[in-house]
């Protein structure tokens, strides 16, 4: 991987570029690689849904190079990719291994998404990241830009989105089945329970743990990443479930964890955008390290054209929300949302869209007992899953369904209400300016500084 010192701009210089670069399709190259032909690829990071990813992605295709910090999460993927070579630093595996990769996927912590994509993007490589697609809103557009740029295919892993029930939402939404939209509640018990969320205090940690002794396994500089404090290893950020992810400086809580998933589709199907500002409730103190429990998120979206303003509400675990007037099923388990229109509404439970429902129940057994007054099916569906689609749409010059074009900016409406929470305070916002009024402490947070050797200027 060549270094050089070509210096990328700023947020305050980089705003206007990047404002139109989220509205902008992605216009692809041509591929090298016909409809039989084996992709080369890379991996880094595989403990948790790495792992996954990686298998999914490799069937028929060549895994070349391996990359973990940890020799004992290594010994595992070499076990089961022998030809890979294997690799600490993603940064001499793309400098070593050079064009012998066409494609390099992530699954790693949240804080150290951004590096490793832009220093492959930066090199032409294909990317596929696991969500939420980066820590910060400056890299959201900063990496938006270079993919938009180098004309790579990329993919992000909400594994939801490649699935029926968007599109079908979507058209049920189009249809007017429900009428017009103006609320729509989602929730998760996170970070209160679920994977990923051990032993949670409920005002989260105020200071980070204890120092404990680095295992010989581990390169704890390169877990850190680009993290410019001085944080002392200890195991409980590396615990097998995701441990990392309510701590700030690395993870994004309950809402950067599930949000990609929950929100992302009322957002696709109702095209909205960026709101307008962000309002949070907070049950605990504002905790700069560590996320609390049960803050509720409302993020205000504009009117869109004829239709009217939208409000999404995020409920974290364990705060629940009531049921709106009308709707005649359940708020419970790890999750769930309810599109509540005018005529009814779209339900469904879990993280995920799966078992998606009108609702009250009468309107849907109305709808599956009469035919014909279902709705067509116009919108193409996804094959492959959310793998295979980001190596067909490689393999067929294509843009994948949740290419960094649309998985940047519905990030960027993650990160907005992680910030909030952070913070304890809402705000407005500004899309086009990338400017966040109301609240100092969250503007400083648009961008997050990285060390030496880890800035986008130290990676391209």
């Amino acid at each position: 991987m060549s270094k050089t010192t070509t210096y990328y701009p700023s947020r305050r210089t980089f705003m206007k570029a990047s404002a139109a670069a989220v509205a902008a399709p992605m216009i692809l190259p041509k591929s090298v690689f016909g409809a039989n032909d084996k992709i080369n690829m890379a991996w880094v990071g595989f403990n948790n849904m790495g792992w996954g990813d990686l298998r999914s992605c490799a069937h028929g295709n060549n895994v070349v190079a391996l990359c973990d910090v940890s020799d004992k999460v290594m010994q595992k993927a070499t076990n089961g990719f022998k030809q890979a070579k294997p690799y600490r630093d993603f940064r001499k595996m793309l400098e070593e291994m050079g064009d012998k990769i066409d494609a390099v996927g992530i699954g790693t912590p949240d804080h150290n998404h951004f590096a490793i994509a832009y220093a492959a993007i930066s090199m032409g490589k294909h990317v596929f990241c696991e969500k939420p697609l980066v820590h910060s809103v400056w890299e959201a557009r900063t990496l938006l830009e270079l993919a938009k740029k180098k004309g790579v295919v990329t993919q992000m892993g909400n594994q939801a989105h490649a699935w029926e029930q968007p599109r079908l939402m979507k058209e049920w939404y189009d249809a007017g089945l429900i009428g017009e939209v103006r609320e729509i509640i989602t929730w998760t018990d996170r970070p209160r329970g679920g994977w990923g969320f051990p032993g949670h205090p409920a005002g989260g940690h105020k200071e980070f743990a204890a120092e404990q002794p680095i295992p010989d396994h581990l390169d704890w500089d390169l877990w850190l990443g680009p993290t410019t404090k001085d944080i002392k290893h200890n195991n409980t950020y590396m615990g097998g479930q995701g441990s990392w992810r309510p701590w700030w400086d690395f993870g994004c809580g309950g809402l950067g964890d599930i949000g990609c998933h929950t929100i992302d589709t009322p957002y696709y199907a109702m095209g909205l955008g960026a709101p307008e500002s962000v309002e949070v409730e907070t049950q605990h103190e504002a905790n700069l390290i560590h996320t609390p429990d049960g803050s509720v998120v409302t993020y205000n979206f504009p009117a869109r054209g004829k239709k009217p303003p939208v409000k999404i509400k995020w409920y974290e675990g364990p705060t629940k929300p009531i049921a709106p007037k009308g709707y005649d099923g359940n708020i419970s388990g790890g999750g769930g949302l309810i599109m509540v229109g005018e005529d009814g509404g779209i339900a469904h439970g879990g993280m995920r869209p799966d078992g998606m429902q009108l609702y009250p129940k009468a309107k849907m057994d109305q709808y599956r007992n009469n035919p014909a007054e279902r709705v067509p099916k116009t919108i193409p569906r996804v094959k492959g899953g959310i793998h295979g689609d980001w190596v067909n749409a490689i393999r067929n010059d294509k843009k994948s369904c949740s290419d960094f074009s649309y998985a940047a900016p519905l990030t960027e409406l993650i990160l907005l209400g992680t910030l909030a929470i952070r913070t304890g305070k809402g705000f407005k916002w500004n899309q086009k300016k990338m400017e966040i009024t109301g609240n100092d402490v969250a503007a400083g947070l648009l961008e997050v500084p990285a060390r030496e050797g880890w800035r986008a200027k130290d990676l391209g």
